[in-house]
Protein backbone atom coordinates (compact mmCIF):
# COMPACT_ATOMS: atom_id res chain seq x y z
CA UNK A 1 0.00 0.00 0.00
CA UNK A 2 1.01 3.47 -1.17
CA UNK A 3 1.95 5.47 1.85
CA UNK A 4 0.30 8.93 2.42
CA UNK A 5 1.92 12.00 1.31
CA UNK A 6 3.53 13.88 4.25
CA UNK A 7 2.94 17.56 5.06
CA UNK A 8 4.96 19.86 7.13
CA UNK A 9 2.89 22.89 9.22
CA UNK A 10 4.86 25.22 9.88
CA UNK A 11 2.36 28.03 12.36
CA UNK A 12 2.45 29.89 16.01
CA UNK A 13 -0.85 30.02 16.11
CA UNK A 14 -1.46 26.44 18.21
CA UNK A 15 -5.77 27.69 17.09
CA UNK A 16 -4.76 28.30 13.34
CA UNK A 17 -2.31 25.11 13.29
CA UNK A 18 -4.90 22.89 15.26
CA UNK A 19 -7.72 24.15 12.12
CA UNK A 20 -4.99 23.20 9.45
CA UNK A 21 -4.22 20.01 11.30
CA UNK A 22 -7.29 18.28 11.39
CA UNK A 23 -8.98 19.30 8.02
CA UNK A 24 -5.38 17.74 6.59
CA UNK A 25 -5.58 14.50 8.28
CA UNK A 26 -9.49 14.16 7.29
CA UNK A 27 -8.07 13.83 4.00
CA UNK A 28 -5.62 11.12 5.13
CA UNK A 29 -2.56 12.88 5.06
CA UNK A 30 0.17 12.09 7.08
CA UNK A 31 0.66 15.59 9.37
CA UNK A 32 4.18 17.08 10.94
CA UNK A 33 3.97 20.53 12.75
CA UNK A 34 6.26 22.84 14.14
CA UNK A 35 5.23 25.97 16.12
CA UNK A 36 8.40 28.49 14.82
CA UNK A 37 10.49 28.99 11.61
CA UNK A 38 13.87 27.58 13.59
CA UNK A 39 11.87 24.10 14.35
CA UNK A 40 9.84 24.66 10.94
CA UNK A 41 13.30 24.72 9.42
CA UNK A 42 15.04 21.67 11.04
CA UNK A 43 11.83 19.47 10.71
CA UNK A 44 11.82 19.96 6.58
CA UNK A 45 15.40 19.00 6.35
CA UNK A 46 15.30 16.24 8.42
CA UNK A 47 11.91 14.75 7.65
CA UNK A 48 12.06 15.68 3.99
CA UNK A 49 7.96 16.14 3.63
CA UNK A 50 6.07 15.46 0.61
CA UNK A 51 4.98 19.67 1.26
CA UNK A 52 4.98 22.53 3.53
CA UNK A 53 2.45 24.88 4.48
CA UNK A 54 4.42 27.63 5.80
CA UNK A 55 3.10 31.09 7.95
CA UNK A 56 5.43 33.83 7.04
CA UNK A 57 4.92 36.23 10.61
CA UNK A 58 6.56 33.78 13.79
CA UNK A 59 8.93 33.99 16.32
CA UNK A 60 12.64 33.27 16.18
CA UNK A 61 12.41 32.87 11.61
CA UNK A 62 10.20 34.32 9.35
CA UNK A 63 8.16 32.11 7.12
CA UNK A 64 9.92 34.05 4.33
CA UNK A 65 13.39 33.16 5.29
CA UNK A 66 12.80 29.74 6.16
CA UNK A 67 11.28 29.15 2.49
CA UNK A 68 14.63 31.38 1.11
CA UNK A 69 16.82 28.42 3.29
CA UNK A 70 15.40 25.74 1.99
CA UNK A 71 15.09 26.63 -1.72
CA UNK A 72 18.46 27.54 -1.44
CA UNK A 73 19.75 24.04 0.08
CA UNK A 74 20.73 21.65 -2.79
CA UNK A 75 21.10 18.26 -0.31
CA UNK A 76 16.61 18.95 -0.08
CA UNK A 77 14.93 17.25 -3.08
CA UNK A 78 11.78 19.71 -4.41
CA UNK A 79 9.25 20.26 -1.93
CA UNK A 80 6.51 22.37 -2.48
CA UNK A 81 6.09 25.37 0.00
CA UNK A 82 2.71 26.81 0.25
CA UNK A 83 2.79 30.33 2.03
CA UNK A 84 0.10 31.04 4.90
CA UNK A 85 -0.48 34.72 5.13
CA UNK A 86 -3.09 36.56 7.51
CA UNK A 87 -2.74 39.86 5.07
CA UNK A 88 -4.70 39.65 1.24
CA UNK A 89 -1.67 42.60 0.45
CA UNK A 90 -0.68 41.54 -2.81
CA UNK A 91 3.07 42.96 -1.10
CA UNK A 92 3.11 39.80 0.95
CA UNK A 93 2.21 37.65 -1.91
CA UNK A 94 4.57 39.10 -4.23
CA UNK A 95 7.27 38.75 -1.33
CA UNK A 96 6.34 34.76 -0.74
CA UNK A 97 6.61 33.92 -4.38
CA UNK A 98 10.00 36.22 -4.49
CA UNK A 99 10.96 34.09 -1.61
CA UNK A 100 10.57 30.73 -3.33
CA UNK A 101 7.25 29.71 -2.68
CA UNK A 102 5.28 27.69 -4.83
CA UNK A 103 1.47 28.73 -3.63
CA UNK A 104 -0.09 30.88 -1.06
CA UNK A 105 -3.32 31.35 0.92
CA UNK A 106 -4.81 33.58 2.97
CA UNK A 107 -5.91 33.79 6.71
CA UNK A 108 -8.70 32.64 7.30
CA UNK A 109 -8.40 29.38 5.23
CA UNK A 110 -10.95 28.91 2.63
CA UNK A 111 -11.23 24.56 3.51
CA UNK A 112 -12.23 23.84 -0.21
CA UNK A 113 -9.22 26.01 -1.60
CA UNK A 114 -6.69 24.42 1.49
CA UNK A 115 -7.70 20.68 -0.33
CA UNK A 116 -7.20 21.80 -4.37
CA UNK A 117 -4.51 23.53 -3.61
CA UNK A 118 -2.80 20.61 -1.49
CA UNK A 119 -3.83 18.33 -4.00
CA UNK A 120 -2.50 20.55 -6.65
CA UNK A 121 1.24 21.26 -5.31
CA UNK A 122 0.84 17.53 -4.79
CA UNK A 123 0.37 16.74 -8.10
CA UNK A 124 3.20 18.76 -9.27
CA UNK A 125 5.50 17.23 -6.42
CA UNK A 126 4.88 14.00 -8.27
CA UNK A 127 5.32 14.76 -11.41
CA UNK A 128 8.44 16.28 -10.26
CA UNK A 129 9.75 13.16 -8.48
CA UNK A 130 9.02 11.21 -11.73
CA UNK A 131 11.21 13.34 -13.60
CA UNK A 132 14.11 13.24 -11.29
CA UNK A 133 13.91 9.12 -10.76
CA UNK A 134 13.57 8.98 -15.16
CA UNK A 135 16.47 12.04 -15.15
CA UNK A 136 18.69 9.34 -12.73
CA UNK A 137 17.60 6.27 -14.72
CA UNK A 138 18.40 7.94 -18.22
CA UNK A 139 22.13 9.22 -16.28
CA UNK A 140 22.14 5.80 -15.28
CA UNK A 141 21.29 4.01 -18.54
CA UNK A 142 23.61 6.86 -20.06
CA UNK A 143 26.88 5.17 -18.15
CA UNK A 144 25.71 1.49 -18.86
CA UNK A 145 25.76 2.53 -22.49
CA UNK A 146 29.26 4.08 -22.20
CA UNK A 147 30.47 1.51 -20.72
CA UNK A 148 29.70 -0.66 -23.19
CA UNK A 149 30.45 1.14 -26.06
CA UNK A 150 33.90 1.12 -24.41
CA UNK A 151 33.91 -2.47 -23.79
CA UNK A 152 32.95 -3.29 -27.33
CA UNK A 153 35.20 -0.66 -29.08
CA UNK A 154 38.57 -2.40 -27.03
CA UNK A 155 36.67 -4.92 -28.13
CA UNK A 156 36.73 -4.53 -31.25
CA UNK A 157 40.15 -2.76 -31.38
CA UNK A 158 41.59 -5.99 -29.36
CA UNK A 159 39.41 -7.98 -32.71
CA UNK A 160 41.61 -6.12 -35.14
CA UNK A 161 45.22 -6.18 -33.50
CA UNK A 162 44.46 -10.36 -33.36
CA UNK A 163 43.38 -10.18 -37.27
CA UNK A 164 46.90 -9.26 -37.69
CA UNK A 165 47.95 -12.27 -37.58
CA UNK A 166 45.00 -14.74 -36.57
CA UNK A 167 42.51 -15.93 -38.66
CA UNK A 168 38.83 -14.21 -38.22
CA UNK A 169 37.91 -17.88 -36.39
CA UNK A 170 40.70 -17.83 -34.05
CA UNK A 171 40.44 -13.96 -33.37
CA UNK A 172 37.27 -14.15 -32.48
CA UNK A 173 37.58 -17.05 -30.21
CA UNK A 174 40.61 -15.39 -28.44
CA UNK A 175 38.52 -12.39 -27.82
CA UNK A 176 35.35 -14.15 -26.82
CA UNK A 177 37.53 -16.13 -24.12
CA UNK A 178 37.87 -15.48 -20.60
CA UNK A 179 41.13 -16.31 -20.14
CA UNK A 180 43.05 -12.89 -20.93
CA UNK A 181 46.39 -14.76 -20.52
CA UNK A 182 46.24 -16.56 -24.05
CA UNK A 183 48.39 -14.20 -25.66
CA UNK A 184 50.67 -13.81 -22.72
CA UNK A 185 54.56 -15.43 -22.73
CA UNK A 186 54.06 -19.58 -22.45
CA UNK A 187 55.67 -22.42 -23.75
CA UNK A 188 54.56 -25.01 -26.69
CA UNK A 189 54.40 -27.44 -28.89
CA UNK A 190 53.48 -25.94 -32.42
CA UNK A 191 54.21 -27.05 -36.28
CA UNK A 192 55.89 -23.64 -38.12
CA UNK A 193 55.66 -22.88 -41.89
CA UNK A 194 57.39 -20.78 -43.75
CA UNK A 195 57.20 -20.54 -47.48
CA UNK A 196 58.29 -17.71 -49.84
CA UNK A 197 59.21 -17.33 -53.82
CA UNK A 198 61.47 -18.89 -55.55
CA UNK A 199 63.46 -16.40 -58.14
CA UNK A 200 61.65 -12.68 -56.17
CA UNK A 201 64.90 -11.16 -55.35
CA UNK A 202 65.70 -11.19 -59.21
CA UNK A 203 62.38 -10.05 -60.09
CA UNK A 204 62.73 -7.73 -57.76
CA UNK A 205 65.33 -5.90 -59.12
CA UNK A 206 64.05 -5.94 -62.88
CA UNK A 207 60.32 -5.98 -62.78
CA UNK A 208 58.51 -2.44 -62.14
CA UNK A 209 57.36 -1.67 -59.04
CA UNK A 210 53.68 -1.62 -59.73
CA UNK A 211 53.97 -5.19 -61.13
CA UNK A 212 56.03 -6.63 -58.16
CA UNK A 213 53.09 -5.10 -55.82
CA UNK A 214 50.27 -6.73 -57.92
CA UNK A 215 52.21 -9.83 -57.95
CA UNK A 216 52.58 -9.59 -54.23
CA UNK A 217 48.56 -8.63 -53.89
CA UNK A 218 47.86 -11.88 -55.47
CA UNK A 219 49.94 -13.89 -53.57
CA UNK A 220 49.05 -12.79 -50.10
CA UNK A 221 45.00 -12.85 -51.01
CA UNK A 222 45.61 -16.48 -51.77
CA UNK A 223 47.75 -17.36 -49.19
CA UNK A 224 45.87 -15.78 -46.62
CA UNK A 225 42.98 -17.25 -47.78
CA UNK A 226 44.42 -20.73 -47.26
CA UNK A 227 45.63 -19.56 -43.80
CA UNK A 228 42.59 -18.69 -42.50
CA UNK A 229 40.77 -21.53 -43.70
CA UNK A 230 43.01 -23.66 -41.71
CA UNK A 231 42.92 -21.59 -38.68
CA UNK A 232 47.03 -21.50 -38.71
CA UNK A 233 48.79 -18.03 -36.86
CA UNK A 234 50.58 -15.71 -39.68
CA UNK A 235 53.24 -14.59 -37.43
CA UNK A 236 54.82 -12.25 -40.18
CA UNK A 237 55.24 -11.85 -43.51
CA UNK A 238 57.90 -9.61 -45.20
CA UNK A 239 57.43 -9.00 -48.64
CA UNK A 240 57.26 -12.57 -50.61
CA UNK A 241 57.81 -14.38 -47.14
CA UNK A 242 55.30 -15.79 -44.71
CA UNK A 243 55.58 -17.47 -41.18
CA UNK A 244 52.63 -19.55 -40.12
CA UNK A 245 52.11 -21.88 -37.12
CA UNK A 246 49.60 -23.92 -35.90
CA UNK A 247 48.56 -24.89 -31.99
CA UNK A 248 48.29 -21.62 -31.03
CA UNK A 249 47.33 -19.30 -29.49
CA UNK A 250 44.43 -21.84 -28.95
CA UNK A 251 44.99 -25.58 -29.34
CA UNK A 252 44.34 -27.91 -32.64
CA UNK A 253 44.37 -31.85 -32.24
CA UNK A 254 46.23 -32.15 -35.37
CA UNK A 255 48.65 -29.25 -36.06
CA UNK A 256 51.19 -31.01 -38.49
CA UNK A 257 48.20 -31.95 -40.68
CA UNK A 258 46.54 -28.85 -40.92
CA UNK A 259 49.95 -27.43 -41.88
CA UNK A 260 50.75 -29.94 -44.37
CA UNK A 261 47.50 -29.85 -45.99
CA UNK A 262 47.57 -26.02 -46.00
CA UNK A 263 50.70 -26.55 -47.47
CA UNK A 264 50.02 -28.84 -50.84
CA UNK A 265 46.44 -26.27 -51.15
CA UNK A 266 49.21 -23.48 -51.25
CA UNK A 267 51.74 -25.30 -53.44
CA UNK A 268 48.21 -26.13 -56.14
CA UNK A 269 47.21 -22.50 -56.09
CA UNK A 270 51.21 -20.99 -56.43
CA UNK A 271 50.87 -23.32 -59.54
CA UNK A 272 47.92 -21.93 -61.50
CA UNK A 273 49.26 -18.65 -59.82
CA UNK A 274 52.57 -18.57 -61.96
CA UNK A 275 51.10 -20.50 -65.29
CA UNK A 276 49.61 -17.09 -65.16
CA UNK A 277 52.81 -15.01 -63.79
CA UNK A 278 54.29 -16.49 -67.14
CA UNK A 279 52.42 -15.52 -69.43
CA UNK A 280 53.21 -12.15 -68.21
CA UNK A 281 57.15 -12.57 -68.64
CA UNK A 282 57.19 -13.70 -64.35
CA UNK A 283 59.65 -16.50 -63.76
CA UNK A 284 58.45 -17.20 -59.93
CA UNK A 285 58.54 -20.57 -57.82
CA UNK A 286 57.10 -21.15 -54.45
CA UNK A 287 59.25 -23.67 -51.73
CA UNK A 288 58.03 -24.53 -48.24
CA UNK A 289 59.35 -25.79 -45.17
CA UNK A 290 58.10 -27.87 -42.57
CA UNK A 291 59.19 -28.09 -39.00
CA UNK A 292 58.07 -28.79 -35.91
CA UNK A 293 58.95 -28.23 -31.88
CA UNK A 294 58.98 -26.30 -28.85
CA UNK A 295 59.28 -22.63 -28.50
CA UNK A 296 58.02 -19.36 -26.53
CA UNK A 297 55.05 -17.63 -27.90
CA UNK A 298 53.82 -14.24 -26.07
CA UNK A 299 53.70 -10.84 -27.33
CA UNK A 300 56.46 -8.38 -28.25
CA UNK A 301 56.82 -5.21 -29.39
CA UNK A 302 55.68 -1.96 -27.44
CA UNK A 303 52.87 0.30 -26.73
CA UNK A 304 50.19 0.42 -29.74
CA UNK A 305 52.74 -1.53 -31.93
CA UNK A 306 52.45 -5.75 -30.51
CA UNK A 307 53.06 -8.58 -32.32
CA UNK A 308 52.69 -11.85 -31.37
CA UNK A 309 56.29 -14.21 -31.56
CA UNK A 310 57.47 -17.64 -31.95
CA UNK A 311 60.57 -18.01 -30.44
CA UNK A 312 62.72 -21.06 -31.10
CA UNK A 313 65.22 -23.44 -32.92
CA UNK A 314 62.16 -25.05 -34.85
CA UNK A 315 61.29 -21.91 -36.50
CA UNK A 316 64.82 -21.75 -37.87
CA UNK A 317 64.51 -25.20 -38.53
CA UNK A 318 61.30 -24.35 -40.70
CA UNK A 319 62.60 -21.19 -42.58
CA UNK A 320 65.87 -23.50 -43.68
CA UNK A 321 64.56 -25.87 -44.93
CA UNK A 322 62.10 -23.40 -47.00
CA UNK A 323 65.77 -21.78 -48.14
CA UNK A 324 66.49 -25.49 -49.00
CA UNK A 325 63.82 -26.38 -51.06
CA UNK A 326 63.13 -26.14 -54.71
CA UNK A 327 60.51 -24.70 -56.65
CA UNK A 328 57.37 -26.29 -55.55
CA UNK A 329 59.01 -28.24 -52.68
CA UNK A 330 57.43 -28.89 -49.54
CA UNK A 331 60.28 -30.24 -47.16
CA UNK A 332 59.19 -31.58 -43.78
CA UNK A 333 61.56 -33.09 -40.84
CA UNK A 334 61.35 -36.52 -40.11
CA UNK A 335 59.29 -35.53 -36.67
CA UNK A 336 56.59 -33.61 -39.02
CA UNK A 337 56.58 -36.84 -41.73
CA UNK A 338 56.01 -38.89 -38.64
CA UNK A 339 52.72 -36.92 -37.57
CA UNK A 340 51.27 -37.09 -41.35
CA UNK A 341 52.73 -40.34 -42.71
CA UNK A 342 49.32 -41.57 -42.95
CA UNK A 343 48.16 -38.92 -45.06
CA UNK A 344 50.73 -38.20 -47.19
CA UNK A 345 53.40 -39.62 -49.93
CA UNK A 346 56.37 -37.99 -49.53
CA UNK A 347 60.09 -38.69 -51.05
CA UNK A 348 63.02 -38.60 -48.49
CA UNK A 349 65.94 -36.76 -49.50
CA UNK A 350 68.01 -38.15 -46.62
CA UNK A 351 70.20 -35.77 -44.65
CA UNK A 352 70.66 -32.01 -45.37
CA UNK A 353 72.80 -29.51 -43.72
CA UNK A 354 71.06 -26.32 -42.83
CA UNK A 355 72.66 -22.87 -43.07
CA UNK A 356 73.39 -22.07 -39.34
CA UNK A 357 72.43 -25.48 -37.89
CA UNK A 358 75.36 -27.77 -36.38
CA UNK A 359 73.91 -30.99 -37.10
CA UNK A 360 72.32 -32.40 -40.23
CA UNK A 361 68.75 -33.80 -39.95
CA UNK A 362 66.44 -35.97 -41.87
CA UNK A 363 63.68 -34.69 -44.70
CA UNK A 364 61.31 -35.08 -46.99
CA UNK A 365 59.92 -33.95 -50.15
CA UNK A 366 55.66 -33.70 -49.58
CA UNK A 367 54.33 -35.46 -53.09
CA UNK A 368 50.60 -35.47 -52.49
CA UNK A 369 48.19 -36.11 -50.39
CA UNK A 370 47.09 -39.47 -50.14
CA UNK A 371 43.55 -39.17 -48.24
CA UNK A 372 40.94 -36.31 -49.02
CA UNK A 373 40.46 -33.63 -46.00
CA UNK A 374 36.83 -35.42 -45.23
CA UNK A 375 38.13 -39.10 -44.32
CA UNK A 376 39.46 -39.02 -40.54
CA UNK A 377 42.71 -39.61 -40.11
CA UNK A 378 43.74 -42.79 -38.19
Amino acid sequence: MRTPPSILIVEDNPANLDILESRLKAQHYDVLTATDGEAGLAMAREKQPDLILLDIMMPKMNGLEVCRRLKKDSTIPFIPIIMVTAKADSRDVVAGLDAGADEYLTKPVDPTALVARVKSMLRIKDLNDTIQEQAAQLVEWNQLLERRVQDQLLEIERFGRLRRFLSPQLAQLVVSSEDQNLLESHRREITVVFCDLRGFTAFSEMGEPEEIMEVLREYHHEMGRLIFHYEGTLERFTGDGLMVFFNDPLPCPDPAVRAVRMAVKMRDCMIELNDKWKNLGHQLGFGVGIAQGYVTLGRIGFEGRFDYAAIGTVTNTASRLCDNAESNQILITQRVYSAVKTIVEADPIGEIKLKGMHRSMVAYNVVRIKRPEHVPEK
